[in-house]
């Protein structure tokens, strides 16, 4: 049976303890956990800590645990994004080394799913990055295969504004992509965090890739993608993203949310699905962010037993 939850970047205002409650009061089944280094980042939805991995042990899972327990409610995998593959060698090196450091705290919690980016160099190509993700990559999943941790790539291109232009700050932008990845490293601990909203803005089905990569969907993103018609037809289709497409909860977006969740589940699918909160219209308040998370959880309970 799939679980219904939501990611813990949307709260972080609240400790672990207050999350875990809210998610149980709420009616969510599990949580994602949002795991970056502690310090502040400059990127919305990031540098959120849930779960501090720096020096994580046995004792420390056993804390989570206990704490996600007395609330009744499960962890559906570890989360990190950064960009993995960015130019500077540096800043590469710690986000990495940051990335393997939430494997093995998924490993010590039993969870066994650790959601991040692969990254891109967003000045050069998919072939011009393709030998440095496989040089960065193959290690990490080899890691994650020793650890019986599966690591989940979310389909975001992370091209939104300026910065992240011309290519985006992340290889995993389309189907053809996937295919050529799980090609080139084909370790069954290795897959798709899907979020179908990305395929929404970018005019793509996003229904097919749940029955081509069944396989390798081991977890899922709820977000919806409203597309505004009347500004794509002014500015077109090589406008920033952000100028034609908006994030919202599920059900305000394009996306048709019973059918997604009819053919997920008739794929086999047994994961989670947690809501991803990015709808600027409800992030005024702590208040109006939870009332996003109860607002959707009420929409997509109806398409889960």
């Amino acid at each position: 049976m799939m679980k219904l939850g939501f990611v813990s970047a949307i709260l972080p205002d609240l400790s672990l303890e207050e999350v875990a409650q809210f998610a149980k009061l709420a009616g969510y089944d599990c949580v994602e956990l949002m795991c970056w280094p502690v310090g502040k980042s400059e990127r919305r939805y990031a540098g959120v800590t849930h779960v501090d991995v720096t020096n994580f042990k046995k004792s420390d899972a056993a804390r989570v645990n206990d704490i996600m327990a007395a609330a009744g409610v499960s962890i559906s995998g570890l989360g990190y994004y950064p960009n993995p593959l960015c130019a500077d060698p540096a800043e590469s090196k710690a986000y990495i080394d940051h990335i393997k450091k939430v494997i093995d705290a998924s490993a010590l919690l039993g969870v066994g799913i650790m959601n991040t980016f692969i990254g891109r160099d967003h000045t050069k190509t998919i072939d011009e990055n393709w030998p440095r993700f496989l040089k960065s990559w193959k290690p990490v999943i080899e890691r994650a295969e020793a650890k019986g941790v599966k690591v989940c790539i979310e389909n975001c291109p992370m091209s939104f504004t300026r910065d992240e232009w011309p290519g985006g700050k992340n290889l995993a932008v389309s189907p053809r992509v996937w295919r050529r990845m799980f090609e080139d490293i084909p370790n069954p601990n290795f897959g798709l965090n899907y979020d179908p909203s990305h395929l929404v803005w970018q005019r793509m089905d996003y229904i097919s890739p749940l029955r081509d990569f069944a396989s390798r969907i081991f977890h899922v993103h709820a977000k919806d993608a409203r597309l505004d018609q009347e500004r794509l037809d002014d500015v077109g289709l090589l406008a920033y993203p952000n100028e034609y497409h908006t994030p919202k909860l599920p059900g305000l977006g394009e996306i048709n949310w019973g059918r997604f969740m009819s053919v997920l589940s008739s794929t086999g699918y047994q994961g989670s699905v947690c809501v991803e909160v990015e709808d600027r219209a409800y992030e005024a308040t702590l208040e109006s962010r939870q009332a996003a998370l109860y607002q959707s959880h009420r929409y997509l309970r109806q398409f889960m037993a």
